[in-house]
């Protein structure tokens, strides 16, 4: 079928996660479209973004599910106050929240700044957590990529209630970096909304594969000792105060820990980000009902093969014996995706050096898919 698998494609789509520092998945979608119709494909498009819990997590859910924005006064990782952007599904007589750490707590939004693990907080998390729950929301959704901290969450739980008390009885505020006097975790009355974590990322709290050693030094930790051993009292007096360790459950290492610190102050529940999203979109039924699938992000490589989005496009569409094409700004390990994708093609062009593709990312993708539309064009 490899010769004529687009004969019958007339109803096509399109699952595209981000091209990081450059397109958002929507934005990568519409570059497709518009060079789908330049290229004379009229079939019908479907726009379905996708993610894996990191940057572009809300807008793959609220764009595919159309639901509303939101802004929330909160401080970012260094303490400076920002506006946060989340959005609210309404469905069924009840309301979820839908939010990625990283428009908080990002490591993104402090690259202006030399980075400080030592004081580097979940805090403005948390005030977004709280901001949502003020709404009235019955779940918390929150995907928890791209994090510019390495504390365990503390930070979030100190902004939801919890108190940090040191040996004299008084409450800690300036975390974590003060976390050393800390002797005890005091519980707030109550925290009513359920809590669903996305993150593909398997790490444990702590160890060789933990959230400091693996993470850390990316947002500026130069003594993994110091940091780790910070992590494990936390661990230590969760267990003794909450009753609960959630330390070596795969993802509790996830964003500097917090995926532990939702665990454990929240009670919350960590899936994979992109399965996730894949049921919150109902992805695999809009697959069958498509006749052709076309997926991609900024690099299709080695790196893809472990679960990322496109390959997991790929594998719902191979299950329901569809075509599917992926597409990266980079290409690499050509002949491993060939095994997943029926076709594979690259937006930049080979001469191009890399920084001025992504600056081009649109018009490179939109080119690249007018160059290869007549391949569709001709079999609708």
């Amino acid at each position: 079928m490899r010769g004529s698998w687009l004969l019958y494609a007339v109803r096509i789509l399109l699952a595209f996660d981000k091209f990081k520092g450059s397109l958002t998945a929507k934005a990568a979608s519409e570059a497709v479209v518009r060079g789908l119709r330049r290229g004379g494909v009229t079939g019908e498009i479907e726009i379905c973004p996708i993610a894996d819990g990191g940057e572009g997590f809300t807008d793959a859910v609220i764009t595919a599910l159309g639901g509303e924005w939101l802004n929330a006064p909160v401080h970012d990782a260094q303490g400076r106050k920002i506006i946060a952007r989340y959005g609210l599904i309404h469905r069924e007589g009840s309301t979820d929240a839908v939010m990625e750490m990283s428009a908080a707590s990002g490591l993104a939004l402090v690259s202006d700044q030399p980075l400080n693990p030592h004081c580097a907080s979940t805090y403005g998390t948390g005030e977004m957590m709280r901001h949502a729950q003020q709404q009235g929301v019955r779940r918390i959704i929150i995907g928890i990529g791209g994090s510019a901290t390495n504390d365990g969450g503390i930070g979030m739980a100190a902004a939801l209630g919890f108190r940090f008390i040191d040996a004299s009885g008084n409450e800690v505020s300036d975390l974590p970096s003060e976390w050393e006097r800390v002797i005890r975790i005091e519980r707030p009355p109550t925290w009513n909304s359920e809590i669903i974590v996305a993150s593909d990322v398997t790490n444990p709290l702590l160890g060789e594969q933990g959230a400091t050693r693996i993470y850390g030094p990316q947002k500026g930790v130069t003594d993994i000792a110091f940091f780790e051993a910070r992590l494990q009292s936390l661990a230590d007096m969760v267990q003794r105060d909450l009753a609960c360790d959630h330390r070596d459950i795969p993802g509790a290492g996830a964003a500097g820990g917090l995926g532990f610190g939702l665990m454990s102050f929240c009670g919350a529940q960590l899936c994979s980000g992109f399965n996730l999203v894949a049921n919150i979109t109902s992805l695999r039924e809009r697959i069958a009902q498509a006749d052709l699938v076309i997926t991609g992000e900024g690099r299709l490589d080695a790196q893809s093969l472990n679960g990322k989005g496109p390959v997991g496009v790929a594998g719902m569409a191979r299950a329901a014996g569809k075509p599917v094409v992926g597409i990266g700004g980079l290409v690499e390990s050509r002949d491993e995706l060939m095994k997943i994708f029926d076709a594979i093609w690259q937006a930049k062009p080979e001469d191009m050096p890399v920084a001025e593709a992504v600056t081009r990312a649109a018009e490179l993708l939109e080119d690249c898919v007018v160059h290869h539309a007549h391949f569709i064009r001709a079999k609708l």
